[in-house]
């Protein structure tokens, strides 16, 4: 099993002058930790199941690229991009970027957007579901035409784009993996068959409900004949790591629980990463324990 880090939040010690070096220190010792990946939410106000939505919040490709800057091994992303954000071809160009500085260490994560909010707040369009499942999809076809041969024009529904050029390409071949947000079972898992490489699910929703996606995703695969193997299954979850709250021995149950379900890719969010003392347990006892699962 692989073992991801997401840092959702930088409320931390020392404000705003103290939030490059502090995140420059987690990103170093998350990669010599032996974490497969390093992720940040994409958004532009907290989240509320976080934090105020006035908190400290960074942009996320910019906080990946300075991440790239001081690591060497570990995988960067974003969990996830809301379509809404960017313009796909802008999106695609931007997660090459990252792929190119970073020497092929890129994922694009992505998905549909949620957070009225924030997009009404900063004047961003916020559509209906029905069409932001739309955009997806035609984002997530764009992306992989621009990541591939074929310059020709694309024309969609929501997006038209003349001449999809995109020089340099990733490092990463085919391409970065894609990773699709969200566990709606009749479009976003319809799509992670048909064009991710990667699912995302909440821990937090117990082991009937994530064996049940699960069990959506095969089906899909099935109906696309699309190989289910070829998709990594990824869970997002919180721990913290502390004393009187959770032990080294706890996350390392919860990892096994995760990997009898089929879960590959087990990323964790905690409350006290700033402290890196969590890290440094990651590094010592967990990862090593659940790096054959």
């Amino acid at each position: 099993m692989k073992i991801g880090l997401q840092v959702p939040r930088f409320t931390w010690p020392g404000g705003a002058a103290e939030i490059g070096s502090r995140l420059s220190e987690i990103g170093q010792r998350a990669d010599e930790a032996g974490f497969a990946s390093l992720w940040v939410m994409d958004h532009f106000f907290q989240i509320e199941v976080i934090g105020a939505a006035e908190e400290p919040m960074l942009e996320g490709y910019s906080a990946l690229a300075f991440l790239a800057a001081v690591t060497k091994r570990i995988t960067l992303g974003t969990l996830v991009t809301g379509v809404i954000y960017r313009y796909p071809g802008i999106l695609a160009k931007t997660v090459t970027t990252l792929d190119v500085l970073s020497g092929g260490r890129a994922w694009f994560g992505v998905g549909a957007g949620w957070y009225e909010r924030e997009a009404q707040g900063l004047g961003v369009p916020f559509p209906p579901l029905k069409d932001r499942f739309e955009q997806l999809e035609e984002a997530l076809q764009i992306s992989l035409q621009m990541w591939s041969e074929n310059h020709e024009p694309y024309q969609g529904k929501h997006y038209q784009l003349h001449e999809t050029l995109n020089s340099p390409q990733p490092i990463r071949r085919p391409h970065p993996p894609i990773m699709i947000g969200g566990m709606g079972e009749q479009k976003t898992l319809r799509m992670v068959a048909q064009y991710a490489d990667a699912c995302n699910l909440f821990a937090r929703l117990g082991a009937d409900t994530l064996r049940h996606k699960i069990d959506v995703l095969k089906q899909h695969c099935e109906r696309l004949e699309r190989p289910f193997e070829e998709i990594e299954i990824t869970t997002l979850g919180t721990v913290h790591l502390a004393p009187g709250a959770q032990s080294a021995a706890d996350v390392i149950a919860q990892c096994r629980e995760l990997a009898a379900l089929g879960v590959h890719h087990a990323i964790f969010n905690m409350p006290n990463v700033h402290d890196l003392t969590p890290l440094e347990l990651f590094k010592s006892e967990i990862i090593p324990a659940v790096a054959d699962l």
